[in-house]
């Protein structure tokens, strides 16, 4: 409840956010980093560490908004959703278990006879859900690029209109590559890495399911601020964040962090990453929703 209270970094109060459908295994995640960073910012005024979950995008831009939130870790394309709409601005990209970037995979039964995404219209596709970068925005905006247009479906039984691609949400990916290798579906999108922990759970996904289509690379994840931030605030907190990586005393808050083993700043390679994601998430937000 107290993660509720009106504070900010203002307050003394450095208040972390995330959009979470998991509170509580979140909450677990987070509160070890801001547990590091806390002590490391008192020389600009902050005294204490908050979490503070949003059920969906909506809930979160009202806080940024509202000052009720400093510093929110999301997925890129959602991250760039809160810059636009909620003036939360950027502040650092991070990278998850080595990695900077990842790459979104569209995947169908290898007896298919898919063998391209043109050959999805009239067919269905899963994503796992519309807050995903990697498992949703990023196959869908490369989808509607080709000209296919698509249509929600209430459930996996549905079945496409002829004349787009049917898209439901499967909510893990677990469920999403069983719809696929159970023909409820067509084909199914996720991030490589995804790709790469289906080979290792199962032979009769290695064998029966193959890649169609590969997307161009995007940041795995990045680090906003609120609009309203102070700017020594967020100086220091961007210094402590860059530094975490090589201090020991880190290493394990980093590790529960969604596996995150450094923080980094954009460079024009990223920018035009971010730039093109940003057009591509606000094209499938116009189609889409």
């Amino acid at each position: 409840m107290a993660a509720a209270l009106p504070a900010s970094a203002a307050d003394g109060v450095l208040v972390l956010g995330r959009i979470s459908d998991d509170p509580r295994q979140h909450h677990e995640q987070l509160q070890p980093l801001l547990d590091y960073v806390v002590p490391r910012m008192e020389s600009v005024g902050i005294r204490e560490g908050r979490v503070l979950m949003a059920r969906d995008p909506q809930q979160m831009m009202s806080y940024l908004r509202r000052g009720k939130v400093d510093w929110v870790t999301e997925t890129p394309a959602m991250g760039l959703l809160l810059v636009d709409r909620a003036g939360a601005r950027p502040l650092l990209l991070t990278e998850r278990s080595g990695s900077r970037e990842y790459r979104s995979v569209i995947f169908t039964r290898r007896d298919s006879g898919i063998t391209d995404i043109g050959q999805l219209l009239g067919r269905t596709i899963a994503f796992q859900s519309p807050a995903s970068t990697s498992a949703y925005v990023v196959p869908a905006m490369d989808l509607l690029e080709r000209g296919l247009p698509m249509s929600l479906m209430v459930s996996p039984m549905e079945g496409a209109d002829p004349g787009s691609v049917g898209y439901v949400f499967a909510n893990t990916d677990t469920n999403l590559a069983a719809w696929v290798h159970t023909r409820l579906v067509d084909a199914g999108g996720f991030s490589d890495q995804d790709w790469e922990s289906l080979q290792r759970m199962s032979e009769a996904f290695r064998r029966d399911l193959v890649i169609i289509h590969t997307s161009e690379p995007v940041p795995r994840a990045m680090e906003i601020v609120a609009g309203g931030m102070d700017p020594r605030v967020a100086e220091r907190l961007r210094e402590v964040l860059l530094g975490a990586s090589s201090d020991p005393q880190a290493r394990e808050a980093l590790r529960q962090f969604f596996r995150t083993t450094g923080f980094y700043e954009s460079d024009a390679s990223t920018d035009a990453a971010l730039d093109q994601l940003r057009r591509g998430s606000r094209r499938v937000r116009e189609a889409l929703e």
